[in-house]
């Protein structure tokens, strides 16, 4: 009998295989998919003529083209391959946080363990990353329905704990993936926005195309605690005991700037920039995602 894993739901994940999973730019894939590709190929879709050079396939030939100007011409078509997936989850210990009935962290692999599902039953290959100080789980992109039963016994046993160096483990990624690929990032990103700059740049540089889905608790957003609490930083050991009152003020001030910092940095990096509360439905998080980059307006989102 197969293992079932509550974190992730076959019937979300069949409603939302109606909708396939697009890259924004093109990937270099292994085998024919649905994706664009940055080489010419032979598909039905026309991309441009060229000339003709010795050793060019002769049925490629445009006779009316050389009717017309009396030169030889080549059909190029766009190619199709397939799309490299490559999930990047923050395990640090601020994503065991969850006032809602279930933590940063169970939202964050829900959301990429339904992705990677898509992914593999459209064709296309998945691999994870799992990150806090350092990397602690990898599996490489794989396109086989077994890939996905070995990420589940890995994800289903993590226990996120630790401080976060994610920001300089993107920039590791981004020089050791080896080819072009959509990367998913799921974190709260509570770092310098412009330490998140850096990475997306670098990634956009390798001519990935990026994704950063921000979790955020409803707690997180609202600060209405009503009585003194002791606040816990939960990849240290530091620990402050105030009156929220006090600090409620200035809490918003710096969480608005904060957020909008993060939109700006993705906007100003091509980075696609979703920002979800973990109330927020799994299904309507991944339709949203998917949805945009069907229609080909993939934008700068949020989800409040």
């Amino acid at each position: 009998m197969q293992r079932q894993y509550p974190f992730f739901d076959p019937a979300i994940a069949a409603r939302l295989s109606a909708i396939p999973l697009i890259s924004r730019s093109a990937m270099i894939g292994g085998v024919s998919g649905r994706h664009k590709s940055p080489h010419r190929g032979a598909s039905v879709e026309f991309a441009e003529y060229r000339k003709y050079v010795p050793g060019d396939d002769l049925r490629r030939l445009d006779w009316r083209a050389y009717g017309r100007t009396d030169r030889f011409y080549v059909k190029e078509f766009e190619a199709d391959t397939n799309l490299r997936l490559v999930l990047v989850v923050d395990t640090s210990g601020s994503m065991n946080f969850g006032s809602v009935g279930m933590s940063k962290w169970e939202y964050a692999r829900q959301l990429a363990t339904t992705l990677a599902y898509l992914a593999i039953q459209q064709g296309d290959a998945a691999g994870l990353v799992c990150a806090s100080n350092s990397i602690t789980h990898r599996l490489p992109t794989r396109r086989n329905p077994a890939h996905l039963a070995a990420w589940m016994e890995i994800i289903s046993a993590i226990i996120p704990s630790g401080q976060t160096h994610l920001p300089r483990l993107l920039h590791e990624l981004a020089e050791t993936i080896p080819q072009r690929a959509m990367v998913v990032v799921v974190s709260d990103f509570f770092d310098e926005p412009r330490i998140w700059r850096d990475c997306f740049e670098h990634l956009r540089f390798r001519k990935h195309d990026v994704s950063a889905f921000q979790l955020l608790d409803p707690e997180e957003l609202r600060f209405d605690f009503q009585r003194p609490t002791r606040f816990m930083d939960m990849e240290g050991n530091a620990s402050i005991f105030v009156e929220p009152s006090d600090i409620q003020g200035r809490y918003q001030v710096a969480l608005t700037e904060f957020l909008e910092d993060m939109q700006i940095t993705c906007l100003e990096t091509s980075t696609e920039f979703r920002r979800v509360t973990i109330d927020t439905s799994i299904e309507q998080t991944l339709k949203d995602f998917l949805v945009a980059r069907t229609s080909g307006s993939s934008r700068q989102g949020s989800r409040k």
